[in-house]
């Protein structure tokens, strides 16, 4: 409940910040109008859905020719699971599970989600994330990606992990785009059978930084709209 509030805290006193950068994006294809997760107990999933004003998924970003500043568009369920519950090891922070899209990089070496037998070209097709996600001031959104120091024994990160020193998974679940409504199916034993949390949802800009130490390598420098109105969690697994 502490990091619920927390959460919320930062959003209100954060979204007031300008992001120049953000404006191409803040389209009706980023305006959410429903959040939900359904449980489904014959197929042992969480069917996990944001419906949005005009078309989810269509809009993706620009690629900037490089990994620095390279932009990465979200569709985002921060939770109430704890790290442990989605293969991190016990660790602060706000676990969500992020859709993306980023066309400068690929960080799902283990996918092919084009299926065009190449793992490492398919970066802009929309796919999912397990982040823990911490405040961070030093962003216009007020949230950034857990970092930790390279080589820290004391971190543990499921194995399907991109390789990078934050708290961040590539698990490799189905995400589909059709209308208005952006899904992706998470099996029950791929978060350690949990199927009862709060959770909001968010779509938002993200950018990655590998040049400036004063900035995080992947902070939210905007969010377009959340369902809850202020990101309160207050939504619960149907």
């Amino acid at each position: 409940m502490k990091q619920i509030l927390t959460l919320a805290i930062i959003f209100v006193t954060s979204t007031v910040m300008a992001c120049n950068k953000c404006s191409n994006y803040d389209n009706d294809n980023f305006q959410i109008v429903k959040v939900e997760v359904k449980h489904n107990a014959d197929l042992a999933a969480t069917i996990w859905e944001i419906t949005v004003k005009g078309e989810a998924g269509k809009t993706t970003p620009t690629p900037a020719g490089q990994l620095n500043g390279a932009p990465v568009l979200g569709y985002v369920f921060p939770t109430s699971l704890k790290s442990t519950d989605v293969g991190f090891g016990q660790t602060d922070g706000i676990v969500a599970l992020a859709l993306t899209s980023h066309p400068d990089f690929d960080d799902t070496p283990l996918w092919d989600e084009n299926a065009d037998s190449k793992y490492d070209n398919d970066g802009i097709i929309w796919h999912p994330h397990w982040v823990v996600l911490t405040e961070d001031k030093r962003v216009e959104g007020g949230l950034s990606v857990k970092q930790f120091e390279k080589g820290d024994a004391t971190v543990i990160l499921p194995p399907t992990n991109p390789g990078m020193p934050m708290y961040m998974d590539s698990p490799g679940f189905q995400v589909i785009t059709k209308g208005n409504v952006i899904r992706v199916v998470v099996p029950d034993y791929r978060m350690s059978n949990k199927h009862q949390f709060s959770y909001d949802g968010v779509a938002a800009y993200m950018q990655v930084n590998t040049e400036d130490m004063e900035k995080p390598m992947l902070g939210v420098y905007k969010v377009y709209s959340v369902a809850s109105g202020n990101l309160s969690l207050p939504y619960t697994v149907k």
